[in-house]
């Protein structure tokens, strides 16, 4: 593996602290910090088939920011998604509870998580905020609860 490509994978696998979020708040200067996990990320997708890369950055309650990039498959079905992949990355860490996602797509607006990665994001934190970005520098701030309204959960 050539060694820019080696370096930013080392850089993809890290894991960033940042001051814990107050009371569930989280500041702009965290989504920041949360957004440029995301596209930094982002450059490590796999999707040869789609050409639509995602990177993810999940804001854990610790301060902890998990990343994670789409991967595709030739058996589409098995492909897995950014968030689910951060998802997945908080929980080996052994952190159980999310508070802000960053997602950075080349759409023009930015794209919100698929239906599936909405559920499993709602697993951890149903009213977490949820910042989309893409290329150009758009960026959105809506909450899960907002693009995921009356999601089914251990309540049922």
């Amino acid at each position: 593996m050539p060694r820019r490509k080696k370096e930013q994978a080392m850089e993809a696998k890290k894991v960033v602290r940042i001051p814990r979020p107050k009371d569930g708040q989280v500041t702009r200067s965290q989504l920041n910090e949360l957004v440029a996990a995301a596209q930094e990320v982002r450059r490590q997708a796999y999707a040869p088939y789609s050409r639509f890369l995602v990177g993810s950055a999940i804001l854990a309650s610790d301060g902890s920011i998990y990343r994670g990039c789409n991967v595709e498959n030739s058996s589409y079905g098995l492909s897995s998604c950014a968030e689910r992949n951060a998802v997945h990355a908080m929980i080996a860490a052994g952190q159980r509870r999310l508070v802000a996602v960053a997602v950075v797509t080349q759409s023009t607006p930015p794209s919100p998580p698929c239906g599936t990665c909405r559920q499993v994001l709602s697993e951890f934190a149903p009213d977490a905020v949820i910042v989309l970005v893409n290329t150009r520098g758009d960026r959105e701030q809506t909450t899960l609860g907002k693009i995921f309204p009356k999601s089914f959960g251990p309540d049922y």
